[in-house]
């Protein structure tokens, strides 16, 4: 992999903020999302997913309680109105009140070079205002409203790069609804809790995990291409049918870091290429956790 191992801030104009304020605002959240709000703490935060009835991803957010009765989340720009809008549609009695606090909290993102070190630490905790995001290889990342003025600024090019290295997930617009969260990876990553009560699409989430094996996962590629996300991958050995699609692409120099929904059985034998049969070479590089994991325990 074309690993970076950077230091420094960028503004991450690609994310938008919600603000979730009121007494009922955990438990509204926590009866929407996929992740446990109930017990959210002040130095924790969530990553979380927000499905359709039939258990797709509309969106992936980063959550954190800023007060006792304020949860902010953290989610691409282009995808706040309909998820806010949405999210609205079933406040009904709730003591919540949700608003777009973007131009109130800019987020940026900070890149801290650490070597060894970056893997130290617990990932999704609050540290004053930054929140420990996943850690890219030899690098510790963090979400905040405020870096340390000191900080070489860091392109946002780089940023995606870092970002895509520590296999987080962000649904966009052109990828809404076509997951499960496990397609993604989202539990992998403290995603989703299978222990918790219900919220829209849980049945079929709780079904893909208990009933059988998982045939999708994602994955990270490498290609001598820029990729978007939504474009399809094929397999050399079933080219009528798309083996996948992007999730997230960063792109650096002509080249592409791809994080890809992929048939695991896929990966068995021939190549994996980009957009079409014949399209650009998929090259498959280490992902930063294990996918065997079993978090359902």
């Amino acid at each position: 992999m074309n690993t970076l191992a950077l230091t420094g801030a960028c503004r991450l104009t690609d994310l938008g903020v919600i603000r979730a304020q009121g007494a009922d605002a955990a438990s509204f959240l926590h009866g929407q999302l996929t992740t446990d709000f109930a017990s959210l703490r002040l130095t924790e935060a969530r990553l979380a997913g927000f499905c359709s009835a039939k258990g797709r991803l509309m969106a992936t957010l980063i959550a954190w309680k800023a007060a006792d009765d304020e949860i902010l989340l953290a989610l691409p720009a282009e995808l706040l109105a309909p998820v806010l809008k949405r999210l609205s549609m079933f406040v009904m009695r709730a003591k919540c009140k949700l608003s777009d606090a973007s131009a109130e909290l800019p987020l940026w993102g900070v890149a801290e070079a650490m070597g060894a070190a970056a893997n130290e630490g617990p990932v999704w905790s609050r540290q004053g205002d930054a929140i420990r995001l996943p850690a890219a290889p030899g690098t510790a990342l963090f979400l905040t409203p405020q870096p340390s003025p000191a900080l070489p600024v860091l392109a946002l090019a780089d940023w995606h790069w870092l970002s895509l290295q520590s296999g987080l997930p962000w649904i966009s617009a052109a990828t809404s609804e076509q997951f499960v969260p496990q397609m993604v990876n989202l539990e992998l990553l403290g995603g989703v809790n299978f222990k918790k009560g219900c919220y829209p699409g849980q049945e079929i989430v709780a079904r893909s995990q208990y009933r059988g094996t998982l045939k999708r996962r994602s994955y990270l590629y490498e290609a001598e291409a820029s990729a978007t996300p939504g474009q399809e991958i094929f397999h050399s050995e079933d080219p009528d049918q798309p083996a996948g699609m992007v999730v997230n692409a960063a792109v650096r120099e002509g080249r592409s870091l791809i994080l890809a929904e992929t048939k695991i059985a896929a990966l068995a034998a021939g190549s994996l290429h980009l957009g079409a049969p014949d399209g650009p070479l998929l090259t498959p590089q280490p992902m930063p956790y294990d996918l065997d994991v079993d978090v359902t325990a």
